[in-house]
């Protein structure tokens, strides 16, 4: 459950299909930055707020944003997927920033923020990702399923999953799962070369920290760091987590400035 105080009201981006995307922004100096948010979260979370606040104190322009059938947006969940989201991520990107941006995405947002960057090399100076999960609906979804799991997926087009985070149940969707495939990256090598900053817990339930070392060996660039979090979990958003990215964040856009 993301976090919810009380805040203005969103503006909206209209996407041209009948949905728009909500969204907060702040205005300042760049490169600015951009949050992408996880699977079923949004944009009133801790990270995006504290990362919020932290670039308002250093009057660097922020934004953070819903995708289509998350949080202040139009449209419902099911009927996302992760091509869609990424579209989202990118008509954000040419309609609500200038000049070079520096993503930040936390796990699903990890996935979001590199098809982001390859369809918009030019606008992005760095990548941030938190807990990471390219591929997952593949890899932490698909190859982990039961056999019977899988069977009601492909027989009922949904898949009703527990969540650790929200009393309700998450629902996979089969055009989820196999469209997603379309957009697999840790096969082969990420042709991006500009600054990535990996923070993963080494507790991650949803995230397994192996799974970040295999962005850090599939991505082209050399300018890599990992941070492992030992007693971390999945969120990352712990004060002392904050304070880790935050401090990641401070070095690199030294290292950009």
């Amino acid at each position: 459950m993301s976090d919810t105080p009380d805040l203005p009201e969103p503006a909206f981006l209209d996407r041209g299909d009948g949905h728009r995307l909500a969204y907060r922004r702040t205005a300042g100096t760049g490169p600015g930055i951009v949050f992408l948010g996880g699977f079923k979260s949004d944009m009133t979370g801790s990270k995006a707020l504290a990362l919020e606040d932290w670039a308002k104190a250093r009057g660097r322009a922020f934004l953070r944003f819903d995708y289509l059938g998350h949080g202040e947006s139009s449209g419902g969940f099911e009927e996302g997927t992760i091509g869609r989201w990424a579209d989202d991520a990118i008509a954000a990107l040419d309609a609500l920033t200038e000049g070079p941006q520096i993503l930040i995405g936390s796990s699903m947002g990890g996935w979001i923020m590199l098809l982001a960057a390859l369809a918009r090399p030019e606008r992005v100076a760095a990548l941030v990702g938190i807990a990471p999960a390219p591929d997952f609906t593949e890899d932490l979804m698909w190859a982990e399923f039961s056999e019977e799991q899988r069977e009601q997926l492909l027989r009922d087009g949904r898949l009703p999953l527990p969540s650790p985070y929200a009393e309700e149940p998450t629902v996979v969707t089969r055009r989820l799962v196999e469209e997603g495939r379309d957009h697999l990256l840790l096969r082969g090598g990420i042709p991006l070369t500009c600054p990535l900053r990996i923070l993963q817990g080494r507790r991650d339930p949803d995230v397994p920290w192996p799974h970040a070392l295999r962005l850090e060996e599939a991505y082209a660039g050399e300018d890599v760091k990992t941070v492992l979090i030992k007693d971390g979990d999945h969120r990352l958003s712990r004060e002392e987590d904050l304070r880790v990215l935050k401090g990641v964040l401070e070095g690199l856009v030294a290292s950009l400035d």
